[in-house]
């Protein structure tokens, strides 16, 4: 049976129809999702795209946590429904509360366009098991509100807990704390053996390019996965695979990639 995704299209958003596309290469049916609708459809997993819902009026993310769709999502995420943010996904699943912290301005204002190296810190997740813990990879970045802060509790929880998805290598771009690329909630569900195929996307806010294997789902560089079983952290920043099964309802968010 095909894994349906779904992706919602908030007011603003850019990357909806490159994470259906990446979905589609990857095997998966896309399923678009608006964000008046409460309904989803029937999807077994979500991912909020990269862009800038509600044009960051008020905050990023801040007004699209309110849309009716996220009301469903994070109850259905705390039920076991995998879920994904990527770059301005990333921020809406931290201001919805699905993940901790915050992604703010780039630490030295400027926006960000580069290819950027990442390690992969957590393999055992529903959207990254297709890599291996200490992989290092490349991925087109870009965002200008991509640095992940959280308080210095939360950081340590986050690493004691093997929440930290992935890290920054050789350089930081944006200011994020302790290099964190993506981070996942807090359910430790592992994997399940049989996984639908492989999806990869290049983080929302990257870089457009269209590279083989690369899904744009990542929220800005810091992306951040959002579900119940996991919630990472990126800013748009990490090419990944998704094998999307219910891992207990993974919540992820990746910063702006």
């Amino acid at each position: 049976m095909t894994t349906r995704i779904g992706v919602v299209t908030f007011p603003g958003s850019l990357d909806d129809v490159d994470a259906r596309r990446a979905i589609r290469l990857a095997g998966a049916e896309p399923v678009a999702l608006w964000h008046r609708d409460k309904s989803l459809n029937q999807v077994d997993a979500v991912v909020l795209p990269g862009g800038f819902s509600y044009g960051d009026y008020l905050r990023c993310g801040a007004i699209a946590r309110f849309s009716p769709v996220m009301e469903t999502i994070v109850d259905q995420a705390r039920a076991g429904l995998p879920v994904l943010g990527i770059c301005n996904g990333f921020q809406v699943l931290c201001e919805s509360h699905l993940l901790p912290g915050a992604l703010t301005r780039n630490d030295h204002l400027h926006f960000v366009c580069r290819d950027q190296r990442l390690r992969v810190e957590n393999a055992d997740t529903a959207w990254t098991s297709d890599y291996a813990e200490g992989q290092e990879i490349t991925v087109p970045l870009k965002n200008g509100e991509g640095g992940y802060v959280a308080d210095e509790r939360t950081l340590d929880e986050l690493e004691a807990t093997g929440r930290v998805v992935f890290r920054y290598l050789d350089v930081n771009p944006n200011g994020s704390r302790r290099d964190i690329v993506e981070i996942c909630n807090e359910a430790k569900q592992r994997r399940r053996p049989h996984a639908p195929p492989r999806a990869r996307r290049r983080g929302p806010d990257r870089a457009h390019h269209r590279r083989p294997g690369v899904l744009h789902l990542g929220s800005e560089e810091a992306g951040r996965l959002v579900s119940d079983a996991r919630t990472t952290t990126g800013p748009q920043a990490a090419q990944m695979p998704a094998p999307l099964r219910r891992a207990g309802g993974e919540v992820h968010g990746k910063g702006a990639a």
